[in-house]
């Protein structure tokens, strides 16, 4: 078991057999809690989480929906949702690329982050990115990245700016990285 703290208060990781974990953080929004889970395209979340994604108001949720319809993620990536109450708020996923272009080596990457309007300011998606990065240095990596153009955001969650990198679509956006607990 891996203990992770989310904010003043200690949060749980428990690992599943198949590789799925949830991340159960009992600090904040709501009497009950909030869960992060990691899925994978054969656990019970994964189409309603897909669903979610496709009808969300961003663009970065159709185009997470598309590549969870289509598959397109290797054994140890994931997709993490936050549920309070049964109802999924808010996603992310980890992956070997992004949206960087192909020239450049980095990996992997938490991208397509997005939290539900009535969810923002409760640092949800620091929480998502706190489960990414336990999931992330239990399976061995050392640093992860982001690919954002917002200012301030991933620097306040512990990220440091690599600089400006042209993206796969032909637009530049900022390079974040950061470590994970992994041993070297």
């Amino acid at each position: 078991m891996l203990w992770i703290t989310c904010n003043v208060k200690k949060t749980r990781t428990v690992y599943l057999p198949s590789a799925q974990f949830i991340f159960v953080c009992l600090c904040g929004i709501g009497r009950n809690g909030l869960e992060i889970i990691a899925l994978t395209s054969g656990h019970s979340e994964w189409e309603a989480a897909k669903q979610y994604a496709a009808g969300c108001p961003w663009r970065g949720g159709a185009y997470l929906a598309e590549q969870m319809a289509h598959g397109a993620f290797e054994e140890w990536e994931r997709v993490f949702i936050a549920r309070e109450n049964g109802k999924i708020v808010a996603f992310c996923n980890f992956t070997a690329k992004d949206e960087l272009a192909e020239e450049y080596d980095f990996t992997p990457f938490i991208g397509c982050v997005f939290v539900e309007a009535a969810y923002r300011g409760n640092r949800l998606s620091e929480r998502l990115i706190g489960a990414v990065l336990a999931y992330a240095g239990e399976i061995g990596y050392q640093s992860v990245y982001i690919m954002s153009g917002e200012t301030g955001l991933y620097e306040k969650y512990g990220f440091s700016l690599l600089g400006d990198y042209r993206t796969a679509f032909g637009t530049t956006e900022q390079l974040f990285v950061k470590k994970t607990a992994a041993e070297p």
